[in-house]
């Protein structure tokens, strides 16, 4: 009998990761430091509006370019492979995976991100996801980093909600995503994501998910005051179903919430299945 499915579906900076993953090597190779760095993408010029992640990407080129370094795949791996993660993450995807084999559910996670996909698949933690939703860049003949190929802002962020629900795993569709299905046919059914987010830049996605009866959760750092007041306002506002400090370890607060719903999605489903097979012998 087929396993219900549950999404884990997380942002990474802040989330994931105690900062910008892009402060874990690149900016420093650049010269610059994280503040400077982002006053610099934040500085749109003067009577222009500029995509804040357009710019971002824009300027990543550009400083590289200046100090002589060589933006190729294998170099924003090699960036991404200092990224530091939370308490637990490293270990959080085995444990949680054996947790649904042990209750009867199939465990898969996914990053939805404006961060960049290079970035991440340096990290120790990229094989342990699905797919990968994020930037990334256009690269020439000879490997280098020249254009922005995805550019992922926070409303486009909502798109992969509803790919994930549909198994799309091709982030440049837009044709199957735009597709009529059934519920009952969506590999995976809203109700059963778990959306883990850490900022207002969240909450597009956290709407659509709570809204269609998946969960939410906000993570915060108990050293960042103003992730956690982000954290308890978003709480507040009824964006999220809970709020959690970033530990990711066994018996820690978002285990147990994680875990609670992984139980609450196997039991709805048993009962939905019973509701089935009942209606099979009534005459």
């Amino acid at each position: 009998m087929k396993l219900p499915t549950v999404a884990l579906i997380y942002d990474f900076d802040g989330t994931l990761s105690p900062g910008n993953m892009q402060e874990f090597g690149f900016i420093q190779a650049i010269g610059k430091t994280p503040e400077e760095f982002w006053k610099l993408s934040n500085c749109n010029p003067e009577g222009q509006e500029v995509n804040s992640i357009l710019s971002y990407m824009k300027l990543m080129i550009e400083e590289a370019e200046k100090a002589g370094i060589a933006l190729t795949r294998e170099s924003f791996v090699s960036f991404g492979r200092n990224i530091k993660l939370h308490k637990g993450v490293q270990e959080w995807f085995s444990i949680i995976n054996q947790y649904g084999r042990e209750h009867g559910v199939k465990v898969e996670h996914y990053i939805n991100s404006s961060g960049q996909t290079e970035l991440i698949e340096g990290t120790h933690i990229a094989k342990e996801f699905k797919k990968i939703f994020a930037c990334s860049f256009w690269y020439d003949e000879s490997g280098k980093a020249v254009w922005p190929a995805v550019a992922v802002d926070y409303t486009g962020k909502t798109q992969f909600i509803f790919k994930i629900a549909k198994g799309i795993m091709d982030i440049s569709d837009n044709k199957k995503v735009n597709e009529s299905q059934r519920e009952d046919e969506k590999p995976v059914p809203y109700s059963n994501m778990i959306y883990l987010g850490d900022g207002v830049t969240d909450i597009p996605c956290m709407k659509i998910v709570k809204m269609f009866g998946g969960n939410c959760i906000a993570v915060y750092q108990d050293s960042n005051n103003k992730q956690k007041e982000t954290a308890h306002k978003l709480l507040k506002q009824d964006r999220v179903n809970f709020i959690c400090r970033a530990d990711y370890s066994v018996g820690s607060e978002i285990y147990k919430v994680v875990t609670t719903i992984i139980n609450k999605v196997k039991a709805e489903d048993d009962f939905a299945k019973l509701q089935k097979k009942k209606g099979n012998y009534v005459k």
